[in-house]
């Protein structure tokens, strides 16, 4: 316990650790972009000071380093007088000569940044509006890129911690049914024994036939608890038959209100399947049906040869699915009862589909009327 909970600790400081590091790097781009920003002010301030001195200028003027600094200038500029567009500078020649759209990146460029006021005589004024340098601007879409990371990051590490969950519960669920199937075996050898026993006095073969298919049927389930968390071993059997013995031995056991019919091909259809997963599968769908009639209804179970495939249909006179719940009903805790954890058709998906490599669905379903489950699995050659 000391250990699971170490394990959990630091797992939960590298996560913080990790967040800490991103807002960082976040905090010290945003601080960076900052610094840039007032650096590119003060290029334009000295611009314009520049423009001021050669606006000024006379014959004894030293003009050399106003005009490097204005022709060193690599940030998008405008520069107006009575909202007239005196020069540009860094602007796309083809912006220039098109009067709305120079229009329209000035009006950009003034809400990118506060214009610079040149007084270059007195109470004559011209505006000097600038934009972002190219790397400005690369670096101002640094930060959403990183928020996208951080996001991302979450979501990694959000969808890691729920799968290491599940894994652990899934260890669990998977050692308590070892656990549960170790413990049934006890009294299930005993329940052999009274069984020899009672054959040995000679009671009613009716009764002793009876229990012995309770006790196969046992046998069967403590086996399917024993697979639960290992790969089942397929094999080469006649599914019309599997079927067949799981549809016999639940018809005898439920109440006499429901109608039993059952339809397959008299020839043999090969499926690799594992007998005492499938056997869950059919007891699964025939309890689902039972449950939706509440007890009273028709329950027909069809085998079709579709050439390929062979599909099993379980159809019931219940309630019905909406058609919107379909997929849902195989969920895990997805259930419409008062009781129940809402498992048994999601396990039935995972027997039929994973260990079986077949397909499950809602074939069909109306409320109040019915449904039809279908179960397909491809033929041996």
């Amino acid at each position: 316990m000391q250990i699971s909970n170490h394990k959990n600790l630091m797992r939960w400081v590298l996560i913080a650790a990790s967040f800490v590091i991103i807002s960082l790097i976040l905090w010290n781009t945003y601080t960076f972009f900052q610094i840039f920003k007032d650096e590119e002010r003060v290029k334009m301030q000295h611009w314009a000071e520049a423009q001021k001195t050669l606006n000024n200028a006379d014959i004894n003027t030293d003009i050399e380093l106003p005009l490097k600094i204005i022709q060193n200038a690599r940030i998008p500029i405008i520069l107006t007088e009575n909202n007239v567009i005196l020069s540009t500078k860094n602007i796309d020649a083809e912006i220039v000569k098109d009067k709305v759209k120079s229009d329209a990146l000035l009006a950009k460029l003034k809400n990118e940044n506060d214009p610079i006021v040149i007084e270059y005589v007195a109470g004559k004024y011209q505006y000097l509006y600038y934009g972002d340098s190219s790397l400005l601007n690369k670096l101002k879409y640094y930060p959403i890129a990183l928020v996208l990371i951080i996001v991302l990051f979450g979501a990694l590490v959000y969808n890691f911690y729920k799968s290491t969950k599940m894994a652990t519960q899934n260890k669990l669920w998977a050692g308590m049914a070892k656990e549960t199937a170790h413990q049934i075996g006890t009294p299930l050898s005993s329940l052999i024994g009274w069984l020899e026993i009672m054959k040995a006095d000679h009671v009613d073969p009716t009764t002793i036939s009876e229990i012995e298919k309770d006790i196969t049927r046992l046998q069967t389930i403590t086996d399917r608890f024993s697979k639960i968390g290992s790969e089942p071993i397929l094999e080469t059997k006649d599914i019309v038959q599997e079927t067949l013995d799981s549809y016999d031995y639940l018809q005898s056991r439920f109440s006499k209100q429901i109608s039993f019919s059952f339809n397959a091909p008299k020839n043999k259809i090969y499926v690799s399947l594992n007998p005492a997963l499938h056997s869950w599968t059919i007891e699964n769908l025939v309890k689902n049906a039972i449950d939706a009639m509440k007890g009273k209804g028709k329950l027909a179970v069809v085998i079709e040869d579709d050439g390929k495939f062979v599909k099993i249909k379980v159809s019931d006179t219940g309630k019905g699915i909406p058609k919107n719940q379909f997929k849902s009903v195989f969920e895990p805790g997805f259930t419409t009862k008062k009781r129940g954890w809402g498992l048994g058709l999601s396990l039935t998906k995972r027997i039929v589909e994973e260990y079986h490599k077949g397909k499950i669905k809602v074939l069909s379903s109306e409320l109040n009327k019915g449904t039809t489950m279908q179960v397909s699995f491809v033929k041996k050659a």
